[in-house]
């Protein structure tokens, strides 16, 4: 558990761009000329007088008096301005609520904006009145804002230095802040150390002189080993996303606090083996392959997340033997696979693959030969799962008789024909879409002999995995005629990145659709991917929870209240809840709430508890036998 310090040491917080997201004054100049033509060009320009003054580049009076000249504002915009600023202030402010209570006779703010619309935010925090140091503004009879205060030493060059010196504070004094005037504190040798706070912005200027940059207000916490909202800051948590994952995901992973670094194709074995040895979160898609070798370098890893569906590119076994939960979008893309092949099973039926070609190169086909309607044709789903089945409601609803075969029991849905076995679906039906998971057993599912089975003129779309299919098999029916007409967008082997070949046996074939793996990749579908997998690895790291993970044990938890969670991940033998619970008894710690799960290779176990714990119950729970991952949350 974190230390108090002592009474003796004193915080100096800023606040625009620090305590709250934004500056003060840029939120008044938006409500002042809302709806003025100016409006835009003043704001640009407030902007950069406010980052000049902060980059040390012209006084800071020079940028208060410019700022005020620009913004027009009148005493009643106050009101809405510290209501829009209460919406606004720093995250990791927010979650650390506790740090101003407990501290707050050694908490000061101190800014060079005004304390008309400050004072009414910090008190919130239960900062004192007589610790808030800032700039008044004056106004005229009417209430404009006309100026401001020239007597308060804040307004003035290297006010808040000369300030900190009236003040005398008797003890420690550590700064944070996000701009040059707070590190003048710094240099002028009345603070201990300078903190850059980089949550909101990052000033280049301002970071070179700090001692230490904060992205989070965790940080600074976790470095002065105080109490903190969380077990660990988030911008130590480092996460590595490949594959061109969508900016949404980037988005709500940073906007969490992680510290995230983007590579936008896949990598292969050995470069994944060295760049993932710092790596807390792995995000891929379907090219990058998470083997036992890369894991065995991914000594920090806590959870995967795989921003498609599948997920036969991750070694699952051996994540779990290390303790890495995995999660994917099984649901997401659904809808853009099934549109696709309804597209794809309408172009190979009317033959347009070639006649598009055809036109290309400037020849006219005008023919209905080998063109049909696809309504009255029998549909063959092989495999009927999310896919498959919703493949099999939109077929019907346009007038194609649908027939599936999975091994696993599935429920037909509407009027869809359930085959006992994969030949007697195959023999029956005029076009084929397989729909299958990547599993091993699935390799080559279609193969010469599937093929025989089949009728002479079948249409066959493969959108599921590549390895399912025998290429050279395929080649060989389209050559003979037994396939008319085929759609393929997966491949036994995927190029890389858009600038490596795309080489395949069946290019230049007729009537044939290559696409590079884009059943899934519709904006839309690459959005809810985008949103859903984050949200489940954040809920991991922060709550323990596993829903939806794709290789853990199930667990949906209760929101963790005034209690520590501890998280136990071991090897499944009998015996491992009661040496964890013998380990909280002999240190007298009550449990809460305990929750555990297993499956054949782990188990999972959640214990809360509402003591302070010793940093011996810690390696106590982390040295029974067969431990394979231990963390904390408070």
């Amino acid at each position: 558990m974190g230390m108090n310090m002592r009474r003796d040491t004193f915080f100096v917080i800023d606040f625009d761009s620090t305590f709250t997201k934004v500056e003060g004054l840029d939120v008044l100049c938006d409500i002042s000329l809302r709806g003025k033509p100016e409006k835009n060009a003043a704001l640009r320009e407030i902007q950069k007088i406010t980052d000049l003054g902060m980059e040390g580049k012209i006084s800071f009076r020079e940028s208060l008096e410019k700022r005020l000249q620009l913004l027009k504002a009148h005493q009643s915009h106050l009101e809405e301005l510290t209501q829009t600023l209460k919406a606004k202030v720093s995250i990791s402010f927010v979650r650390n609520r506790d740090f101003f209570k407990t501290y707050k006779n050694q908490i000061y703010i101190i800014s060079n904006g005004f304390k008309e619309f400050i004072l009414p935010i910090v008190k919130e925090y239960g900062v004192k009145e007589e610790n808030v140091f800032a700039n008044n503004f004056i106004y005229d009879e009417t209430g404009n804002i006309i100026g401001f205060n020239r007597d308060n030493i804040l307004s003035q060059d290297g006010g808040k230095v000369t300030l900190l010196k009236e003040l005398k504070l008797p003890g420690d004094v550590y700064v944070i802040g996000d701009g040059y005037n707070d590190y003048q504190i710094r240099a002028a040798g009345l603070a201990n150390k300078f903190y850059a706070f980089t949550e909101n912005i990052v000033r280049e200027s301002v970071l070179k002189d700090a001692d230490h940059v904060a992205p989070s207000l965790d940080e600074f916490l976790y470095l002065n080993k105080m109490n903190t909202a969380l077990s660990y800051p988030k911008n130590r948590i480092k996460v590595l996303l490949l594959e061109n994952i969508h900016p949404e995901g980037l988005k709500k992973l940073q906007d969490e606090g992680y510290t995230v670094e983007v590579h936008p194709a896949g990598m292969d074995e050995e470069e994944l083996s060295e760049r993932i040895k710092n790596v807390s979160i792995l995000g891929i898609r379907s090219k990058t392959q998470l083997t036992v070798k890369v894991l065995e370098n991914a000594n920090r890893l806590i959870a995967v997340g795989a921003f498609c569906i599948g997920t036969n590119q991750i070694d699952l076994e051996a994540c779990l033997k290390k303790g890495v939960a995995v999660f994917n979008a099984p649901y997401s893309n659904t809808r853009s696979v099934v549109e696709l092949a309804i597209g794809e099973i309408i172009i190979l039926m009317r033959n347009l693959g070639d006649k598009f070609s055809q036109m290309h190169h400037g020849k006219w086909v005008k023919s209905a030969k080998n063109s049909f309607e696809i309504r009255g044709k029998k549909l063959g789903i092989v495999g009927y799962g999310n896919i498959g089945s919703q493949l099999s409601v939109l077929a019907e609803a346009i007038g194609m008789k649908v027939y599936y075969y999975d091994n696993n029991e599935k429920l037909a849905l509407g009027n869809a024909t359930k085959c006992s076995s994969l030949e007697e679906l195959l023999r029956e039906v005029d076009v084929i879409s397989l729909h299958v998971d990547g599993r091993p057993e699935n390799h080559n599912l279609i193969g010469e002999r599937e093929f025989k089975w089949m009728k002479d003129g079948t249409v066959f779309l493969n959108l599921s995995r590549g390895h399912v299919v025998d290429i050279n098999a395929l080649k060989q029916a389209i050559e003979s005629g037994k396939i008319v007409g085929a759609a393929i967008d997966v491949f036994p082997s995927e190029p890389k990145s858009n600038q490596e070949e795309f080489i395949s046996e069946l290019r230049n074939l007729p009537n044939v659709l290559l696409s590079p793996h884009i059943g899934g990749s519709t904006l839309e579908a690459q959005e809810n991917i985008a949103d859903f997998v984050p949200q489940k690895i954040m809920d991991y790291i922060n709550t323990g929870e596993t829903t939806n993970s794709v290789n853990f044990p199930n667990l949906q938890l209760p929101k963790l209240e005034n209690a520590h969670r501890l998280i136990h991940i071991h090897q499944n033998v009998p015996g491992i809840l009661a040496k964890i619970n013998q380990v909280l008894a002999k240190h007298k710690i009550n449990i809460t709430g305990q929750y555990l799960k297993t499956n054949e290779t782990i188990g999972y176990v959640i214990t809360d508890i509402n003591k302070a714990y010793s940093k011996d119950v810690i390696s106590d729970l982390k040295n029974i036998e067969q431990t394979i991952k231990f963390r904390v949350l408070y």
